[in-house]
């Protein structure tokens, strides 16, 4: 694995403490600290906390999913708001689904696989990402192309790891 650098482990601080604010602020929906997959799920296997992927990009932002337009796809089961969103997600599921597996785009190019939040998101090229929480969100946006960079060296050595083996 790639080595550190002072700045990264200044970041990998700072985003500990953020997820750490995060897990006693908030509901669970942590990442399966165990799980080999490259799909962030719950245990049930849902992924994106029952998010509708498509949403992003047809209505702009996160909007819960519902069971009934349900998809299993890749290690990850789907919710979709609509029949319309469902039908667009299996024509081409790779255009909607989150990088890095739905797992938090900053922690991967720090070589971390934590919980990607779905309301915590951004469209790059055409691609979404999300984050763990706003805070992190804005170390992120910073330096956007430098930490895609990283992200995308980091995802194949990590993808398979689980979340555990990378603190």
């Amino acid at each position: 694995m790639k080595q550190l650098t002072k700045r990264s482990v200044v970041a990998a601080v700072g985003l500990a403490l953020a997820a750490t604010t995060l897990t006693i602020s908030t509901p669970s929906y942590a990442v399966v600290e165990t799980a080999t997959s490259e799909v962030n799920t719950d245990v049930q296997g849902l992924a994106m906390q029952g998010y509708d992927p498509v949403a992003y990009f047809t209505s702009g932002g996160p909007m819960k999913g519902d069971k009934k337009y349900a998809v299993r796809h890749t290690g990850g089961t789907y919710y979709f708001a609509s029949a319309k969103n469902k039908a667009a997600f299996m024509a081409n599921p790779d255009h909607y689904l989150p990088q890095y597996g739905g797992f938090c785009a900053m922690g991967v190019a720090l070589g971390k696989k934590l919980d990607g939040d779905p309301t915590v998101w951004k469209i790059v090229n055409d691609k979404l990402y999300l984050n763990v929480n706003e805070d992190v969100s804005v170390a992120w946006n910073r330096d956007i192309p430098g930490n895609l960079y990283k992200a995308n060296e980091y995802w194949p050595e990590i993808k398979y790891s689980t979340p555990a083996s990378l603190n």
